[in-house]
Parts: structure tokens; sequence; C-alpha cells
């Protein structure tokens, strides 16, 4: 299946591309990110600059699913912003609401099918202040919200997805409570390699709210396909590290993949690989290519990260939620395209139940601090918001028109 160069998608599969809101609608004055990303002036955490309009999607989706159905895609992951529905507590901006349901109008009458994610990492200042996840309520509280957003998903939407990478939401509470002033530097011990250890408490809030979430959207809308998607680590053990890499693993990565067992489906999200040795994990090799992350090039991480979630979730469906590549170089985001849909067609081989993809991301947008690392297909003069496709936009689309697997030869 690897070696064809006329791979067909299945039938019913999802062929897309991905945006968060606040990475690209700008504005999002409401959010915990904001008051972050002024403060961050002072050096604070790991944020260069604001978000300011971002991608002025917010304004200009119109155009931006134009873009998107033109180069042939057929399906669009986007996410609601939880803190222009509800600013205040209990309070809902029927405006908003709204808003995103044209958005889902504007994407049937595009020939695009919408996938929207209730959470992307940004939550309500209010939520932040009284404690965020770990709070008393917090799965509550984003139920209630689930719930008042019903008019944008409850008909035309076939997925849904709670809560993007929940794992790392876990994994960022202690850097958003320094980037907050609620601790000082030298509250946290964060590693040189590898990721952060999740809080407990957080990872037990976020796991109840999306179960709350799913319980929420069913209610309202019984036919959606609910899930969440997760952020995969791709840890693979060297020599003598097999038993560093199951416990780095397990609090940062399966927790989450277990939790979506019994679920419609699980997002899975991949980009690169973690090595680890007998002490943990390792930094990047010294010889590897990296992309405008810092993270090495490792196309093959898709397909590792499938098996690992058919593992983990067994009988739960697949849908590759996220993947892609911050560089410059159109040429290289071909090329590691190519060979992580490479490794997809080959672990569906190997029996894994993937029914979509969608690439990260439609639009050159701001990375949680900072716009340098361009993951789009689509660039963004930061300017005008002049939005120019790039090769690689044009060349992953075709396959939305022809129903088949690109290559880099294709």
């Amino acid at each position: 299946m690897t070696g064809s160069h006329h791979t067909p998608l299945p039938e019913g599969f999802l062929w897309g591309a991905s945006t968060s809101a606040h990475q690209t609608e700008g504005g999002n004055t409401n959010s915990d990110w904001w008051p972050m990303e002024q403060g961050a002036a002072a050096g604070v955490g790991h944020i260069q600059e604001v978000s300011g309009d971002a991608c002025d999607s917010y304004h200009r989706w119109r155009e931006d699913m134009d873009l998107l159905a033109g180069l042939g895609f057929t399906d669009y992951r986007f996410s609601i912003e939880w803190a222009r529905i509800e600013p205040a507590p209990g309070q809902f901006s029927q405006a908003a609401i709204a808003h995103y349901r044209r958005m889902v109008e504007g994407a049937h009458e595009r020939g695009l099918r919408p996938m929207v994610t209730l959470h992307h990492f940004t939550s309500p200042r209010w939520f932040a202040e009284r404690g965020g996840w770990a709070a008393a309520g917090s799965g509550e509280a984003f139920a209630r919200y689930v719930e008042a957003a019903a008019p944008v998903y409850a008909e035309g939407v076939d997925h849904v997805c709670t809560i993007n990478e929940p794992n790392m939401i876990a994994i960022m509470v202690p850097l958003l409570d320094l980037m907050l002033g609620k601790t000082e530097p030298g509250d946290h011990a964060f590693p040189t390699a590898g990721l952060p250890l999740p809080g407990e408490e957080a990872t037990e809030a976020l796991v109840r709210a999306h179960r709350l979430a799913v319980e929420a959207v069913k209610s309202r809308a019984p036919h959606v396909r609910t899930g969440w998607s997760v952020a995969n680590q791709v840890s693979h053990a060297l020599p003598g590290g097999e038993a560093a890499r199951e416990a780095y693993l397990r609090p940062r990565e399966d927790v989450f993949l277990e939790a979506a067992r019994g679920d419609d489906w699980l997002g899975v999200q991949a980009y690169t690989r973690t090595l680890i040795g007998p002490d943990g994990p390792l930094p990047v090799p010294d010889d590897a290519e990296l992309t405008l992350k810092g993270w090495e090039f490792y196309p093959g991480a898709l397909g590792d990260a499938l098996r690992h979630a058919a593992a983990t979730a067994p009988g739960v469906p697949l849908i590759v939620t996220e993947n892609g590549i911050a560089t410059a170089d159109d040429s290289r985001r071909v090329a590691y395209t190519a060979g992580a849909l490479q490794a997809m067609a080959a672990a569906m081989a190997d029996g894994a139940d993937v029914r979509g993809y969608f690439h990260w991301s439609a639009l050159d947008n701001y990375e949680w601090g900072s716009f340098a690392p361009t993951f789009g297909l689509i660039a963004v003069d930061r300017h005008t918001f002049a939005r120019t496709p790039k090769p690689s936009a044009a060349w992953l689309g075709a396959a939305g028109r022809s129903r088949v697997l690109p290559t880099a030869a294709n």
C-alpha cells in the first residue's frame, strides 16, 4: 500500500485542513491567553509576540473557506471560541453563536463538511481567574457552555471535538500559572528534554469535562459523533529505555487515549518523535533536520501514533485531526506530508481504522507565542491579510478531488 502512487481514499474519508479560533481570528480579548500575551513582554514564558489581529479570520472566514474548497478539500476543522460565546459566567452572546452558525452554513454552501472543536487551548478570562480546569465545577462550567453552543452544531455537523489536546492543556497548567503571575519561576522544574508532568487534578478534571461535554452534545444533537484529540508523543525507546518510556508516556498520553474508549472517534495529532533513554527523554539528535519549531523532521511519526492509538483505544475509529510541519521551505512541507501519508496508509493496511486526515494548518497563523513557525498551506500577509496558497496546498487539496492519496512524485 505504501509503495503505490494510486492509493484510493476509503469511501466517506474526511480530507481537510485545521485551524483554531485564537490562532486565526484576532482580537480575542476576553480569552485567558490575551492578558498573558500582553504580560509576556517582560520575558515570562515562551511568548515572543502577541496574537493581535492574527489572520483576521473572524471577518475573513469566507475567503478561507473559498480557498480550501477551491483547492479540493472536502472538510474543514475549526474551533469556536468559548470566551466569545460566554464572556461572563452564565451570560451567552447570541451574536457570537450566530456568527459560528453562519460558519457552519457557509462551509456547507462551499461543499465543505465542518468539524467543530469546542475548546482549542483558550478559555474565558473568568474561567482562568476562578482557577481554570483544576477548580471545583470546571466540568459543569464547560458543559454549560457546550449546551448553550448547541445551535452551532445541532444541524449540519457530523463531528464535534470536545477538547483539543487535553494532555497538552494539563501539561501547560504550571506554565500558565507562571505566566499569570500565580507562581514564581523557581516554583517549577521544567525538563530540558521532553514534556513536563501533567497535573493530576487537571488531568482528572479534563477527562470529566470531556465526558460531561459528550453528554451535553448528545442531549441536544444525538446524531453528532463526538471525540477529542490527543497530542501523540511517538516515544521511541532506545536500548534500555523501555521502562522509562512507559513511565514517561502513561501520564502524558495514554491516560488520555484510554479516556477515549467508548467514544465515537479519537483524534490523533502527530508531528515528530521523542527519543527515550534509560534516564528519560533525550534531546533531538545533533544530525537531525529540524523544523522551525526545533522538532526533528520525522514524517513516520504519524504511522507510529496511529498504531499506538489503535492499540490503546481498541475499536475506536481514528481521525488524524492535525499533522504538519513548520517550515519556510514548501518543498519540505510536501516531502514531509508525503512521508506522513505513506505512514498513515501503512498503518491503515495493518488494520488501523482511520476515517480522515486534517492537515495543520490551513493558514500560517499564531503559534502560541510567535508567528514565525509557519505551518500553513496558505500564506497570510501580516499587514494586508492577503491569502496566498502555497504549492503544497494545491498538491494536497487535489486528493480531495481525485480521492487518491498524493505522493511527493505526483
